[in-house]
């Protein structure tokens, strides 16, 4: 099987993008698809702006038909792919529905954890304050999976492996953990000192037609992100499929 890997710019290895704006970078373009890493604080939808990056990139993209496969929270940055027709969104939302997209992601938080590495498994629901919180019950749970990394200073970085993709899963993961995600004022203090909420998707896996698809982007902005103490885990990041990670039961 041919294998087609795509490693965007990085704390560890600086290189030239040729397509960035303000919203967004390209990291690669295809016949049928098109990934790019979202800055964060970029909003997918409009909700109450006058636009989306949505509209950007099909402003960007003239004459392609975009289309959202999977998503991200609007604090969150990283890996984000849109199809470019049709065909193309049934066949990666068959792909995503499946499970067939490994999906990984870089956080940092405060404080202590309960375990420093292993697996969270249990249905998320919705709170009465509109947010969401992990249940012990496990009629239809969430998958995730991480590992840990000791930062100093009482402050770690998280490599997460999401099975599922339920609504802001893994930051309810990390709130159930004792740690909420640095700068998510949602699930952690509503007044913290933060340039921005530290969870980045920073890999993708896939097979589309035949082909083993792999992209990694490391995070680029955000002042923890560029602490030197974060090496172990970057270099994790930029294979994170081979790594020996814990039991899902």
């Amino acid at each position: 099987m041919t294998v087609t890997r795509t490693v965007s710019a990085t704390l560890i290895n600086m290189t030239v993008v040729d397509h960035q704006t303000k919203h967004y970078e390209l990291v690669k373009d295809t016949a049928d698809y098109i990934v790019i890493d979202k800055r964060p604080g970029v909003n997918l939808h409009r909700n109450n702006t006058k636009q989306s990056l949505v509209d950007i990139l099909n402003a960007d993209f003239p004459g392609e038909s975009l289309h959202l496969v999977h998503r991200l929270d609007d604090a969150t940055s990283g890996l984000l792919v849109l199809a470019k027709n049709p065909v193309a969104a049934a066949e990666f939302g068959a792909l995503f529905a499946n499970r067939e997209v490994e999906k990984y992601y870089l956080a940092v938080a405060d404080g202590k954890p309960g375990k420093k590495q292993g697996a969270v498994v249990g249905d998320i629901k919705k709170s009465r304050s509109g947010s969401y919180l992990l249940s012990r019950t496990r009629s239809n749970p969430s998958l995730t999976q991480f590992f840990s990394y000791s930062l100093g200073e009482g402050r770690r970085a998280y490599l997460l492996k999401p099975y599922t993709g339920k609504t802001h899963q893994l930051r309810v993961v990390m709130k159930s953990l004792g740690v909420p995600i640095f700068g998510d004022r949602r699930y952690g203090p509503t007044i913290q000192d933060s340039d921005r909420m530290y969870l980045h998707a920073t890999a993708l896996r896939f097979t589309f037609r035949g082909e083993e698809r792999e992209y990694i982007s490391l995070p680029k902005e955000g002042q923890l992100f560029a602490d030197g103490g974060l090496a172990a885990a970057l270099l994790d990041c930029q294979t994170p499929w081979a790594l020996p990670w814990p039991s899902l039961n």
